[in-house]
């Protein structure tokens, strides 16, 4: 017996009518580094990504299914083409600027991208990799640059505003599969090429639905959300749809993500709530410590990416009133897995020792504890940790990776790190459950991969920079990162002292830039450690 009530499909298109009609009065700002910002409202952003739709299939043979990327900062018009793209069945493919030229290159060509929108300060970036792609026929240049620089190739070049000037500002959109592929987005390849994750409908929506719920961001019409996580980073953590549909204005710092500007922009725009990564954070707590402003207005800023340290979060609240939140997640997960709210009654050191932690998993997210043997551990109660690989069901969040093509004959593979190697669709963590307070946090620690993606207390790119586990030097790093005095299964893998560390892994990794007066090890361009760089090293015989 099926229930008499409505079934619709989960559609961006259904977020981008809601924010635009409902929420219309709601507003984007711009900044722009000039005296007054640029606002535009969620209705004109509605009517803007009509006009953008009917231009991408009028003139540019846009389609359903069709591939569309994103070179861009955030910014409005880039949340005009989330929301349009999608809404008229093709793909979003968000374009990391920090990643290598050949990544890039790689990227674009492996996800098919005919039409490619470029902020116009990112034309020099963008301009030296066209020779290498020749499926993109179509360049639309937002706001101003050097057209120059792509002009006069195979591709045609074409000015935003001037592309959707006149189109009509409402859109027929299709009611298309929930489960069609709504956005591409590719990983930040420390492990080797970058592997496509497609995200459908349905799971923006939910997903959106899970930012805005009080176990989260818990967003509304009064806030002003300042996402300062890319845009083209897993989608700024959800954060753009999220706002649309909750009525919560943006306000998009575009390129001006220094901490001066940033002050600056809060002191004048007021949000209320701002998601970023730890350096980004660590540097406005600098420059608000050192300065006279006035940020009163921002209650929470919410950290991922990587693990944060105590400091930083008792810096913003103790100095300057902003609640830091710890959040987890991964690209798989669209990505918000948990989010470190600490639960009722919990007061004191207990509280700031759950707020280190990542917090509880969202009702979306299921997880489950696997031991060395495969077999399924029981949550335990009471102190101690149990180890082992941790499986996430991302049924309701990723539909599939994108095929990548196998390597060519002949090829040298890295060896693995360690024995107990992370399977494709398993993200090894370890689950904290002292009784202090004994109420479902998790911590990630990756056991086997301490090199690896967010949530690494101490044995991560924020131990590095005074996380828990104390400053971590690269050569204790490195020693990690070679499987060199490996732990076993159930104990703390963390390094505490250079004992034993092979002078090799120390001048190999010195030879990377990775010891000496830099105690960082080799990182990507997104700031995590680079482990193809150190499994190079390692295959190399650097480290034995």
């Amino acid at each position: 017996m099926y229930s008499t009530m409505q079934d619709v499909p989960l559609l961006i298109s259904r977020i981008l009518e809601h924010g635009r009609t409902v929420h219309g009065q709601s507003a984007v700002t711009t900044w722009t580094g000039e005296p007054e910002p640029h606002r535009r409202t969620f209705a004109e952003i509605g009517n803007r990504a009509a006009q953008l739709a009917h231009a991408l299939r009028d003139d540019l043979g846009v389609t359903e299914g069709s591939v569309v990327g994103t070179l861009m900062w955030n910014n409005a018009e880039h949340l005009e083409a989330y929301l349009a793209i999608p809404s008229m069945g093709a793909v979003l493919h968000t374009l990391n600027l920090r990643l290598p030229a050949e990544q890039l290159v790689w990227i674009i060509n492996h996800a098919e991208d005919r039409v490619v929108l470029v902020n116009g300060s990112l034309l020099p970036l963008f301009a030296p990799l066209l020779p290498q792609l020749p499926g993109v026929e179509h360049i639309v240049v937002v706001g101003p640059g050097d057209r120059s620089l792509v002009a006069g190739g195979p591709a045609r070049v074409h000015d935003y505003e001037e592309l959707i000037a006149g189109r009509p500002e409402s859109y027929d959109w299709p009611e298309i599969d929930e489960r069609e592929a709504a956005v591409l987005c590719y990983t930040s390849g420390t492990t080797g090429d970058p592997k496509g994750v497609l995200y459908s409908h349905r799971s923006l929506y939910l997903h959106s639905m899970q930012v805005n719920t009080s176990e989260a961001f818990a967003l509304s019409p009064r806030d002003i959300a300042l996402p300062v996580v890319p845009m083209f980073h897993v989608n700024a953590w959800g954060l753009p749809h999220a706002a649309f549909m909750a009525g919560a204005s943006l306000l998009m710092p575009d390129r001006f993500l220094q901490p001066a500007p940033l002050a600056e922009m809060i002191r004048t725009v007021r949000p209320t709530i701002g998601a970023a990564v730890p350096t980004i954070w660590q540097g406005l707590l600098a420059e608000l410590d050192a300065g006279q402003y006035d940020v009163a207005c921002l209650h929470t800023v919410v950290i991922g990416g990587s693990a944060c340290p105590p400091a930083l979060m008792r810096g913003f609240e103790e100095r300057h009133g902003i609640r830091v939140v710890h959040a987890w997640g991964m690209t798989e997960t669209s990505p918000l897995g948990s989010v470190s709210h600490p639960p009722a009654g919990v007061s004191g050191d207990d509280e700031w020792a759950y707020r280190a932690t990542q917090g509880r998993f969202a009702a979306s997210v299921e997880a489950r504890l696997i031991g060395p043997g495969g077999e399924e551990l029981p949550r335990r109660q009471g102190r101690g940790r149990a180890g082992g690989p941790r499986p996430v069901d991302r049924r309701r969040l990723l539909r599939r990776r994108t095929e990548r093509p196998a390597p060519p004959r002949g090829q040298v593979q890295p060896r693995r790190l360690a024995a107990h190697r992370r399977r494709r669709h398993h993200h090894p963590e370890r689950l904290s459950d002292a009784d202090r307070p004994r109420q479902g946090r998790h911590q990630v620690r990756r056991r086997m991969d301490l090199l690896g993606r967010a949530g690494e207390p101490s044995d991560g790119p924020s131990a590095c920079r005074g996380g828990r586990g104390g400053r971590r030097t690269g050569r204790q790093v490195g020693r990690a990162a070679a499987g060199d005095g490996g732990a076993p299964a159930g104990r703390d893998h963390r390094v505490r002292g250079a004992e034993g560390v092979p002078r090799r892994a120390h001048r190999a990794l010195a030879a990377a830039g990775a010891v000496g007066g830099d105690p960082a090890v080799p990182k990507t361009s997104v700031g995590k450690f680079d482990k193809k760089v150190l499994r190079r090293l390692y295959a190399e015989g650097s480290w034995t």
